[in-house]
């Protein structure tokens, strides 16, 4: 709608003499209760003007209806110009623009972004909040390379560390040399069975030690396992080659798990870095801290930052004996991310739980004079809860990723076979069918709502073929797909002789679609796929009253409208399309 605010500064100009930038004029969508298509947002003017907001709307739309040829009829709301817009226009915008297969296509904007996601521990599988961190970090990643971003995936895996020992050390005294092979489970499961076996014995010996008079903090402390993952290691870190070999075994079992719930999740990764080659790193950064008197050393040899002046604390960054804390592995990890990849920004996908600490790494960055500091963002998002009841996970505590997407793949099936539908369908077309609306409905469930907000994920809910689900929007594309190609339609732009006159609901489908890479660019800006989602699905919410109201566009014997209402329905496929595939989404072509 650029010519609309062209055309208002030239009216300004004419009525009031006065020249104003184009960017001190607000246009926006006119609000469905009233008539029109664009609302010119008066307020600004008046100060040219010298008139009330209601007098100065009437003048320039009074100009606008006489001068712009696509201004059909306006009126004024206090401070707001309606304009009512020829439907000639939205046809030639429809065929000239959004009729291109590569509509809703970016080129490069010559930006490098990198979005760190997933970061596993490898003493367990993956869970229900892992789940909402791959689909989230996935979806954004796409979502700034799809609004022209140069991106790399990555995938910062904690491989080390007193929990990691817990499973080896539980594997050695109670595994009888079980592996994933011999146990028919997958590596992660196995290796998070030994975790919980650790946790079981551990408090065992816990409440003996109390049992004989220690406190619980003297029997955490002093239990023979938490003495003997400690010694672990420490043996791993001076390179025991006995305890380096069982580490990389049992890390091996879990990765190739890690790898087939991946696939299952469809997230992928173009670089992996790992805490065992990282928790060094970070040193440099803290001599470099203190020669700049950003950081200050305490009597016991320890060394610090004092962020009060900036409302924070006083935070440790190494230890007195001259070992790293999280916080100096994470500067050194930031500063060798940036050296190998040089990118503009860099986004962390992390939980909520980590807001704090997230704050005052970006702040020590920032103040160790990083230039690339600048462009750190937490992308912090709330946790998943289940209804009581409704999923058992394997551990009893968490829910497990893989009995998560099974269960959602049961659902699809049940729910789609009871429908009756899939009669016709092979055996393997039913089976990526059943996959697809279990994996769509559970992405789309997660993704539509705004990373920060906490969410309530019902499985069963998120299956229904109506409403705000993702099952719902792929059944649309389906139909649209069943009639194109009964139809035997092939897109293309049409030669109208004529102009036909929209319905409301037709002129309400094209200023929708004409939104795709606007809610592409809105969506990427805000890290927040849920925007987009619910943008496809209002697409798809439109076209379903669309296809109800018009009479069966395959009977439909006028060709010229036949085949603008075809094309019509092919845009929608296409915006449906494109938009579910940057949120990880594959919509089926038949359902």
């Amino acid at each position: 709608m650029n010519f609309i605010i062209s055309e208002a500064v030239k009216g300004i100009k004419q009525l009031y003499n006065e020249d104003v930038a184009e960017g001190l004029l607000n246009i926006q969508d006119t609000r469905k209760e009233f008539e029109g298509q664009v609302t010119i947002v008066v307020f600004p003017i008046v100060r040219f003007s010298k008139k009330s907001p209601e007098q100065t709307g009437n003048d320039l739309g009074a100009y606008l209806l006489e001068n712009v040829k696509e201004v059909t009829a306006f009126n004024v709301v206090k401070g707001f110009l309606n304009l009512s817009i020829d439907h000639e226009y939205w046809l030639n915008l429809f065929n000239t623009k959004l009729l291109s297969p590569h509509y809703g296509t970016f080129p490069s904007n010559g930006r490098k972004v990198m979005v760190e996601y997933s970061s596993p521990n490898t003493n367990k599988p993956l869970h229900l909040g892992h789940v909402r961190n791959n689909l989230l970090g996935y979806s954004v990643a796409e979502l700034l390379k799809a609004s022209g971003s140069e991106v790399f995936k990555v995938n910062l895996v904690n491989d080390r560390g007193i929990h990691i020992c817990k499973s080896m050390l539980a594997w050695q005294n109670w595994g009888n040399g079980e592996t994933p092979a011999s146990s028919g489970l997958k590596g992660d499961h196995l290796v998070g069975k030994y975790y919980v076996i650790f946790d079981k014995e551990y408090k065992k010996e816990i409440d003996a030690l109390k049992a004989d008079g220690q406190t619980e903090e003297e029997a955490k402390k002093n239990a023979p396992l938490i003495k003997a993952a400690q010694a672990m290691l420490l043996a791993w870190e001076t390179g025991d080659t006995a305890v380096i070999d069982l580490w990389k075994m049992m890390n091996g079992w879990v990765y190739d798990g890690f790898e087939v719930t991946y696939k299952n999740l469809g997230v992928d990764f173009d670089k992996y870095y790992y805490e065992s080659n990282t928790y060094l790193l970070g040193k440099d950064s803290v001599e470099e801290g203190l020669a700049k008197g950003v950081f200050f050393k305490k009597p016991d040899g320890s060394v610090w930052i004092d962020l009060t002046e900036d409302g924070l604390d006083q935070k440790l960054v190494l230890r007195a004996d001259g070992t790293s804390v999280y916080i100096t592995q994470d500067l050194g990890t930031a500063q060798m991310k940036y050296d190998d990849f040089n990118m503009d920004e860099s986004i962390y996908v992390v939980g909520n739980e980590q807001d704090y600490h997230f704050k005052v790494l970006f702040l020590i960055l920032d103040k160790l004079g990083k230039s690339w500091a600048k462009g750190l963002y937490h992308l912090s998002y709330g946790m998943v809860d289940l209804p009581s009841g409704k999923m058992k996970s394997r551990e009893g505590t968490v829910v497990d990723a893989d009995d998560l997407i099974a269960e959602m793949v049961a659902t699809a099936k049940e729910k789609t076979e009871a429908l009756g539908k899939v009669d016709h369908f092979s055996e393997e077309e039913k089976s990526t069918l059943y996959y697809n609306i279990g994996m769509g409905a559970l992405k789309y469930f997660l993704l539509k709502v705004e990373p920060k907000k906490r969410l309530l994920f019902d499985p069963s809910e998120s299956i229904d073929f109506q409403g705000n689900t993702g099952p719902f929007i792929q059944y649309t594309h389906a139909r649209i797909k069943s009639l194109l190609t009964k139809a035997g339609h092939t897109v293309g732009i049409q030669g109208f002789d004529r102009h036909f006159a929209l319905t409301e609901t037709e002129l309400d489908m094209i200023i929708l679609l004409d939104k795709f890479p606007a809610e592409i660019t809105a969506a990427a800006a805000a890290f927040s796929p849920a925007t987009l989602a619910n943008y496809v699905y209002e697409v798809a919410k439109l076209f379903n009253k669309f296809y109800h109201e018009v009479p069966p566009i395959i009977k439909e014997e006028d060709a010229q409208l036949q085949h603008y209402r075809l094309n019509l329905s092919w845009v929608t496929a296409h915006v449906i399309k494109s938009g579910m595939r940057i949120l990880g989404i594959e919509v089926p072509e038949r359902m």
